[in-house]
């Protein structure tokens, strides 16, 4: 007879036995027993009434989440380009050597196992780590590296650990409307009850506020779409699912700004006519959910979450929160809405939108974390206000998170239009060579592009503004970025799954000294076969950093090119011939029908 576990049986019943849960589910199993075992896993899919095949399927593909054993003490180096800029790689490899041990392999004892994870959200304090997905290690040191080894081997509690390693500074360097002083919570919403539903929709369309996240939506069209869409219920979700290497914009809002953030929330849900509202938090932010649920218990009892908020009969609207488990696709919305009803994070085919049809099949508006917190501003001081602020096609204002090689790293917060190298200058950059706008996704500038201007006609952002100067090798910057993409498909495809593997083989080989010009032009061909072939956004932007390396730093890629001939056993034509099936083309550029 199957053996159940009381503590799990307490946990589902919590959960209220929901299958949409079940990501929730199989996160706190893990932070119970480190890792998620069989008989856990039959527990769970009885009790949810899933078929087992489907929760493995789910615990099989989120990083964060294990079944197999990991070791009791899980450490996880970020690796993001500017974490080994800074020396990560040397100080993974000393903690392994102390703890007589192999990356990604668990220790014999099963006490600890060390690993890598793509970013963590702490560029402008790194190197970071996680343990144990929950806590993090600021500005890594080898004292520091040497100190931990001692910790684990005395099994040392990691609450136990010293604070300070654990200090989060938010690093606010420049602050405008969204860092600067805050409207006192609850004046946001009286401003919106005050113009009501439609006047404050139409307020949102005057202010043109276009979604902070990267695609720059107009954020009043989506609240309408929403609207006016039929539905039992209409969602509102925050998109906290900050992933993209060199980001950590939204880090802040929740830690300091998380009022702003909710009561956006709340003014969206009045004009859209939502009574839910979900935060999907990135797993590498767990350390964060302990205080935002504090910030949302004391807006309950202000009247500003839960029924007939600040008096005003039938206006009820609430928010939960859900913790990733370490997906970098679950940024795109409709797999974070997958995930968010318990399953793997796999991307919808659209249409229909989430505006039409999202969270469990209802109306649901996904709006980013800063463009909450813009929209409560735009409430206190209304759309004619904000939309005289940046430029005409963008307008407002836009935060910056600076790392990489200046003097000080952190927030920026500038209006639309701002020069790139005004933000070089004020970041205190020097001798810089190149700028990685948006993460690995967006675009990579040279000096002689630092005369442009951020803002949806120029030079688009998610926010993240990655600084390199001429000592960096940009081959080796665009390598990294192709395995944070390879690393992070999320499998559905094949043109994504193979092409970003094939991209990282192709790089691995010019690193390797294999090189020649041909491998080249087969990145060349990959980016253009796979630009168009992919399920998703993840795949086609795959090759950004690629295609805009080779073409303003070609000097980076020839330099690794040791030999005009091929390495032994190298076919060309093979190679091209795999990587046209791979990405979904025959020879003559044609779709492959149903290659997926």
């Amino acid at each position: 007879m199957r053996r159940s576990h009381a503590w799990l049986d307490t946990l589902l019943t919590r959960h209220q036995q929901s299958p949409h849960r079940l990501v929730q589910v199989l996160r706190e199993v893990q932070a119970e027993q480190h890792w998620i075992s069989r008989p856990a896993l039959r527990q769970i899919a009885e009790a949810l009434h899933l078929p087992l095949a489907h929760v493995e399927g789910v615990a099989g593909f989120y990083r964060f989440l294990h079944t197999q054993p990991v070791g009791q003490y899980r450490v996880l180096f970020s690796d993001n380009i500017t974490d080994r800029m800074l020396g990560s790689e040397a100080l993974l490899q000393a903690l392994c050597t102390r703890l007589k041990l192999q990356p990604g392999i668990m220790r014999a004892d099963g006490r600890v196992s060390v690993a890598t994870t793509s970013c963590t959200g702490l560029c402008d304090q790194g190197p970071a780590l996680l343990i144990n997905h929950h806590q993090v290690v600021t500005r890594l040191t080898p004292s520091r590296i040497e100190h931990m080894a001692a910790l684990i081997e005395a099994q040392v509690p990691v609450e136990q650990w010293p604070a300070e390693w654990s200090r989060v500074d938010d690093q606010i360097r420049l602050a405008d409307i969204k860092l600067g002083m805050q409207p006192a919570p609850g004046k946001g919403i009286a401003a919106a009850l005050a113009r009501g539903p439609q006047g404050m929709l139409d307020d949102i369309k005057r202010s043109k506020l276009r979604g902070r996240g990267g695609a720059g939506f107009a954020t009043g069209t989506k609240w309408q779409l929403c609207r006016n869409f039929n539905g039992q219920t209409h969602y509102v979700v925050c998109n906290a699912d900050e992933g993209e290497p060199g980001t950590f914009k939204d880090r802040v809002l929740l830690s300091s700004y998380a009022d702003t953030v909710f009561e956006g929330m709340t003014i969206a849900a009045l004009v859209v006519g939502a009574r839910q509202g979900l935060v999907y938090l990135r797993g590498e932010y767990r350390y964060l959910l302990e205080p935002l649920e504090e910030v949302l218990q004391r807006r309950r009892e202000l009247h500003l979450l839960g029924n007939d908020i600040q008096g005003r009969i039938g206006f009820d609207f609430d928010i939960e929160i859900h913790v990733g488990a370490g997906a970098y696709v679950c940024g795109e919305e409709s797999a974070l809405i997958e995930s968010l009803e318990g399953k793997r994070g796999t991307p919808r085919i659209r249409p229909p939108f989430p505006v039409e049809a999202g969270y469990l099949g209802q109306p649901t508006t996904v709006n980013n974390v800063e463009t909450f917190c813009a929209a409560t501003h735009i409430a206190v001081n209304g759309g004619d206000w904000w939309a005289r602020i940046g430029t005409p096609q963008s307008t407002g204002t836009k935060i910056h998170s600076v790392s990489g090689d200046c003097e000080r790293p952190g927030l920026y917060e500038y209006p639309m239009g701002t020069r790139i190298g005004r933000i070089l200058e004020d970041c205190g950059a020097s001798n810089t060579q190149a700028v990685q706008v948006g993460g690995p996704s967006g675009v990579c500038l040279s000096n002689s592009d630092f005369g442009r201007h951020i803002g949806f006609e120029d030079v688009p952002t998610a926010g993240a503004f990655m600084v390199f100067d001429r000592r960096r090798d940009m081959f080796e910057v665009a390598r990294n970025f192709a395995q944070f993409f390879a690393h992070e498909s999320c499998g559905f495809c094949t043109p994504c799954r193979v092409g970003t593997e094939l991209v990282v083989r192709r790089m691995d080989k010019l690193k390797n000294g294999w090189g020649s010009s041909e491998d080249i032009q087969v990145l060349y061909e990959l980016d253009k076969l796979m630009h168009g072939a992919t399920h998703c956004g993840l795949g086609a932007a795959a090759c950004n950093p690629l295609r805009d390396t080779i073409a303003k730093f070609r000097p980076a890629y020839e330099q690794h090119l040791k030999s005009l001939h091929f390495a032994p056993g190298f076919d060309m034509d093979a190679e091209l011939s795999q990587a046209r099936m791979a990405t979904g083309r025959d020879d003559s550029g044609a779709h492959l029908e149903n290659l997926a």
